[in-house]
């Protein structure tokens, strides 16, 4: 079955060939590979028209990266699409991999893989799917070595643990297009593919590879190192998927606990940052506090010199 790789690029010249590089590599090639340059203001667009076929690029106006995967999703030729960030990278087994993952489950619309971090030139040893809670992975059903299928909507799992990154999936190109392709509706907040991920959730099966072909590069422009921000992100995904989506009507109280387990995250970290202004804001969105969060939001709002002296008391408190 053919395959068409969607990478969204915004100002990445640099970071772009070792991606393009590592797609082009695949056992398994893609058959085509579309960049989608989001009104880049460098020379990303010009690196990849450097490439020759069956890498092609779209320039379209800055929006954001949801939209330019969907700008390449639309575009895309194939049966299947596979979509990776700019920066990221892929072992050469990956489409291979995922295309043993279909023929052992044909039904399948989307699958994930796993993935590690990648410093510099230095990949990681830390399997994100390792990282799971206990029972998250119960009910996989085993199709092959390392492959799985959950074949139950799993929306309340990722409420707890987000184990699905976009430069680890592949879709049916004609199932995502049906769904409306990646959910814009959440604007360009950080972590905004959550939506898309809690969306894909909602519609088994959904097959897993267990094996890290994924590498996802850490450097000094990623917006995914801003922990506090993340977990506000997110917060303000789920409330916003509550809100529009009625589906999830029967998660709301798994839902709404989320959110404030990510916004109390939130505060915490602010206070350890004595960013007292975001305490202060974030407090505003939670319930009540109590415990420790509500003498961190007390001490947040006293005047700035005894403030600092109080705050002292909790060095480290994050």
């Amino acid at each position: 079955m053919s395959v068409s790789v969607i990478i969204p690029a915004y100002n990445r010249a640099t970071l772009l060939p070792p991606t393009l590089d590592a797609i082009l590599a695949q056992s398994a090639p893609p058959d085509e590979v579309i960049v989608v340059d989001d009104g880049s203001t460098d020379a990303t667009a010009d690196v990849a028209d450097s490439y020759a076929a069956p890498v092609r690029c779209i320039r379209t106006r800055n929006a954001g990266d949801l939209v330019a995967r969907n700008v390449g999703l639309r575009a895309a030729r194939a049966d299947r699409v596979a979509f990776c960030d700019s920066d990221d990278l892929w072992q050469p087994g990956f489409l291979a991999a995922m295309d043993a993952l279909w023929r052992a489950e044909p039904g399948i619309r989307v699958a994930y893989g796993d993935f590690l971090t990648v410093r510099g030139d230095i990949w990681g040893t830390q399997r994100k799917f390792a990282a799971a809670p206990p029972g998250f992975w119960d009910g996989l059903r085993g199709v092959g070595a390392d492959m799985g299928v959950f074949d139950t909507p799993i929306v309340a799992r990722l409420l707890v643990f987000q184990p699905f990154f976009p430069s680890a999936m592949v879709a049916d190109r004609a199932f995502l297009l049906a769904l409306g392709g990646w959910d814009e509706s959440v604007g360009r907040t950080l972590g905004s593919d959550f939506a898309t991920a809690l969306l894909l959730a909602e519609h088994p099966p959904l097959g897993i590879l267990r094996r890290a072909l994924v590498g996802i590069r850490k450097h000094e422009g990623n917006f995914s190192r801003d922990v506090q921000a993340m977990n506000l992100g997110d917060a303000f995904v789920l409330e916003h998927v509550l809100a529009h989506r009625p589906s999830l009507a029967p998660l709301a109280p798994d839902i709404r606990a989320s959110i404030a387990r990510r916004r109390h995250e939130a505060l915490d970290t602010a206070f350890a940052r004595r960013d007292f202004s975001a305490v202060r804001q974030i407090a505003e969105k939670l319930p009540p506090l109590s415990g420790r969060a509500r003498l961190k939001h007390l001490i947040a709002g006293l005047p700035g010199p005894l403030r600092a002296a109080v705050a002292s008391v909790l060095p480290g408190q994050g």
